[in-house]
């Protein structure tokens, strides 16, 4: 894997680990309301992201087919957040509470078993050449869903520090 992409996996995580370290587990479960998800569930989400990233990736490995796909404008879509998104299911948070560390030793797990992933693919020439359906993209080469995992990261950093304003802000 290169090094920028390295990088900024470890430099988002950091960042993301920074922001909610020193929150109360009351502030990291709070909800500015009902239909909103706690800072909690949003790092429960990006946990549940990397995994069926590692999933998707996994099975794209698998697939014969190579022809070369369209490259997607990853950070413009994602780092765009006047443009609402759903979650697919599978990557919806427990609405039950967590604690802060609990939720740091899933990101952890989630991070370590990504790279032990990408560490086993030899031929990372591979990942450029063969794509697997995203639900926000369509089909995405498999080194752009590397890609996503962090710049998605960093779109939820940003919603973890406006909720932390308003948690603030409410005291």
């Amino acid at each position: 894997m290169n090094k920028l992409v390295n990088d900024n996996l470890h430099e988002t995580r950091n960042n993301l680990v920074k922001e909610i370290t020193l929150l109360s587990d009351a502030q990291f479960n709070s909800k500015l309301d009902m239909n909103k998800w706690s800072i909690a569930q949003i790092c429960h989400h990006l946990v549940l992201v990397e995994e069926a990233s590692i999933k998707a990736i996994a099975w794209g490995l698998k697939e014969i087919d190579r022809t070369q796909k369209e490259r997607k404008k990853v950070q413009l879509v994602l780092l765009d957040r006047t443009k609402k998104m759903k979650a697919p299911k599978i990557v919806e948070p427990d609405i039950e509470p967590f604690e802060v560390q609990q939720i740091i030793d899933l990101l952890n797990d989630s991070r370590q078993k990504l790279m032990i992933f990408l560490n086993t693919i030899e031929d990372k020439s591979i990942l450029v050449e063969k794509s697997v359906k995203h639900p926000a993209f369509g089909e995405l080469p498999l080194d752009q869903w590397i890609e996503q995992i962090y710049v998605h990261e960093q779109r939820h950093i940003e919603q973890i520090k406006e909720v932390k304003l308003h948690l603030d802000a409410r005291h």
